[in-house]
């Protein structure tokens, strides 16, 4: 079935069954997403992470889909009931659904009314009236009247017999289509409040009576209602108008207008009632809800990318602060590579004097080039106090997100680190590193415990692991990994490492000391020839042996550079600091069977700028003076924020007063379809306050009227395209968005 799969597979991402062929083969033999991306390109045609991420989950749901049509067949095959006709259709199916729809009449089950029914004899019965033709349905009835069988009287008989027809229209494959196609189409939540649990329910009040449809409903919304019905606060319902869904089962069963029409007429209603409503509800309801929690998988994944990939300050001495007020504000100085050098306890508001000397001491011996200044509780009061002791202008005050430093600080991490310190320490020696560089930090922490999703509790949490950690992964990859500094943590997500190869890295490096090339790699137990090819080009050693060992030029790749030098007649080095010699360069002269163009510019571009960070620079950013609780906020201002969480229905700005003010999404843009799009996690941006609410402690933000024309520029191309796929949605769309999903949840 390969060969079909990757047809399958190319014609969905609009690629040739080669690249896909390729990448599968590789994937199968253990190479990592990242590593394809960056190192195979002439092998998967370029493609970049995004596609070969999706070839590699769908080659699963298909082979998957496999698994159970085998199982399947096996099933049918053992009863005696598999006929050629019925072993072309399971082998023809494209479907999880119409797999198990065929499977349905044959699938081992307890005994339901219809097998009662059939064992009263009452089959033949069924069969005739299913006909429809122009018969005397009680004369019939008569004939199966039988004590000893337990059918009394012909209401019975025919009352059986219409149990067996609802079974028949139930395990039909076009009736369950229909129906699977109406409620995912047609379907509406309907969402009310628990008589007596209005106050209980407060939070919810938005869904005390709402309905919406199923397809078009956004997934924070759907995430919501069902968590209220979980909480046993609301009622959550989900079907299609009831008459519409009977007469499309009509249309497909009854015939005419004999008596024999309205016996079947019967059954349908009653299939519909009894089995066909109640099993799609249960499916749509699990589709859904898998489509909206890989809708907020997918917000958080972006939020967490941004996170991770946020602006490094770069090794620098840094002074961090972790405030507080009635402990005091923990302080520690670290170097250049983030080692602690020292720290304090201060108490500006009580002791300011003595705060201040403290202060200036450590950034005297410490040479301290920057502060960081964790956002937590007393953070602003904090960094005034800092701003008025004179420090030199030159160092650098910063605010630092501390979101999951507490998680970290108790973690076992923190105390494998420093064992000899509390949590307290450990807390602000996070946040001083946040600054140096977010992403060899944050690692160190559960993504779900940074606070840049929505709903990440309700959502599958393998699933949301998963994803996680696959965003760290290509992060950490785009960005390289300073071997000989990085942490246990760190190395785990680079490309063909994993926790004990990382951990053997470890020990190999505190026994040995600092690897003096990547050819070193080799003697690190356990780690064979196949790790070394996916891990060695994200791993840089600064001041290497060799200069390659700093770039993101792959060892297999050095007999290529070698070659070039020896053809200009000069050294890497030259060739890295050199751009005439590199303009001198005629990739073509280096093409082979295995290398195209696609490694070669890769290679050429790295030695303009080896080991490059694709990071953005940083820049400095200050909140309004003297905004420094939500008290100080009024309607109409303008204040400078940091925008930290995005979700499906808005954005969370910090401003400086510690509640996070909200754009909603009706506050962006006119034709600004998904927040998304044109704001992402640490971006610095200017809000207008549109309302503030004091008791419940809610700000209410939009974003700048520049800012505003820049977002609806941005979308109002997609204006039209949006409004068509609200209105109509292909037969194939929603069956691939349904197919998706269920192959993914079995």
């Amino acid at each position: 079935m390969s060969s079909i799969h990757f047809s399958k597979i190319a014609n969905l991402l609009g690629i040739s069954e080669r690249q896909v062929a390729a990448t599968v083969n590789l994937l199968d033999g253990g190479a990592t997403v990242p590593f394809l991306a960056r190192y195979r390109k002439e092998v998967t045609g370029g493609l970049d992470e995004v596609a070969i991420a999706q070839i590699r989950d769908r080659i699963h749901q298909l082979r998957e889909l496999d698994k159970r049509r085998e199982a399947i067949l096996k099933s049918i095959e053992e009863q005696g009931k598999l006929t050629p006709e019925l072993a072309q259709q399971i082998a023809d199916a494209e479907t999880m659904s119409v797999l198990e729809d065929l499977y349905l009449p044959y699938k081992p089950k307890r005994r339901t009314r219809a097998t009662i029914a059939k064992e009263k004899g009452l089959e033949p019965l069924a069969e005739l009236l299913f006909t429809q033709g122009k018969i005397n349905i009680l004369q019939e009835a008569q004939k199966y009247i039988s004590q000893e069988k337990g059918v009394l009287n012909e209401e019975e008989a025919l009352a059986g017999a219409r149990d067996i027809i609802a079974e028949k229209v139930n395990e039909d494959t076009q009736a369950r289509a229909t129906m699977r196609e109406t409620f995912w189409k047609k379907g509406t939540y309907t969402c009310k409040v628990i008589k007596g649990k209005e106050k209980e329910a407060q939070k919810y009040k938005d869904y005390f009576e709402w309905s919406e449809s199923v397809l078009n409903a956004p997934s924070h919304r759907v995430l919501a209602m069902r968590r209220g019905e979980a909480e046993m606060v609301l009622s959550l319902d989900l079907a299609p108008d009831e008459e519409m869904s009977i007469e499309q089962l009509e249309a497909l069963f009854v015939k005419g207008n004999q008596e024999s029409s309205q016996q079947v007429k019967m059954a349908v209603q009653d299939a519909y009632k009894r089995l066909l409503k109640p099993s799609m509800e249960t499916e749509i309801r699990l589709l859904s809800k898998q489509k909206a929690e890989e809708e907020a998988i997918k917000v958080f994944s972006k939020n967490l990318r941004e996170l991770l990939l946020a602006a490094p300050l770069g090794q620098k001495n840094i002074l961090a602060i972790d405030p507080g007020i009635r402990t005091g504000c923990k302080v520690v100085c670290l170097d250049k590579q983030g080692k602690l050098l020292a720290h304090e306890v201060i108490f500006p508001d009580r002791r300011a004097t003595e705060a201040a000397a403290t202060i200036k001491d450590l950034v005297k011996q410490y040479q301290i080039e920057a502060i960081a200044v964790g956002n937590g509780t007393a953070s602003r009061e904090t960094e005034t106090f800092i701003k008025k002791i004179g420090l030199p202008k030159e160092i650098l005050l910063v605010m630092v997100n501390e979101s999951g430093a507490s998680i970290y600080s108790a973690s076992e991490v923190a105390r494998e680190e420093f064992p000899d310190y509390d949590i307290t320490v450990r807390g602000a020696i996070s946040i001083g590193r946040r600054l140096s560089d977010p992403l060899a930090e944050l690692v160190k922490i559960d993504p779900k415990s940074i606070g840049v999703g929505q709903y990440q509790h309700d959502v599958d949490q393998n699933d949301l692991k998963r994803s996680l950690d696959e965003v760290v992964m290509s992060c950490v990859n785009a960005v390289g990994v300073e071997l000989n500094t990085a942490s246990k943590q760190l190395l785990t997500y680079v490309s063909g490492v994993g926790p004990q190869l990382a951990q053997n890295i470890i020990d190999y490096r505190n026994k040995n000391g600092a690897f003096r090339s990547r050819e070193d790699l080799k003697r690190v137990p356990r780690l064979g020839d196949k790790a070394y090819e996916q891990c060695a080009g994200f791993l840089r050693i600064r001041n290497a042996d060799n200069p390659l060992d700093t770039s993101a030029v792959h060892p297999e790749s050095y007999n290529i550079v070698a070659k070039m030098t020896q053809d200009l007649q000069c050294e890497i080095k030259d060739l890295m600091t050199n751009e005439t010699l590199r303009k001198k360069i005629d990739l073509k002269k280096y093409v082979t069977e295995q290398v195209g163009l696609p490694t070669l510019q890769d290679i050429l571009d790295e030695l303009a700028k080896p080991g490059r960070d694709p990071r953005e620079q940083f820049e400095s950013f200050e909140f309004a003076e003297g905004i420094n609780e939500i008290d100080d906020v009024k309607a109409g201002m303008q204040l400078n924020g940091i925008v930290t969480n995005v979700t499906n229905f808005g954005a969370f700005v910090d401003i400086g007063v510690h509640v996070n003010g909200l754009i909603h999404i009706s506050n962006m843009g006119q034709y600004v379809k998904d927040p998304n799009e044109i704001l992402k996690v640490g971006q610095k941006i200017v809000a207008t306050v549109v309302e503030v609410d004091i008791e419940r402690k809610r700000i209410a933000l939009s974003l700048g009227n520049s800012f505003k024309k820049q977002a609806t520029d941005h979308n109002k191309k997609e204006k039209q395209t949006a409004n068509t796929s609200q209105k109509s949605s292909s037969k194939d769309d929603w069956q691939n968005q349904l197919e998706a999903l269920k192959g993914k949840f079995r």
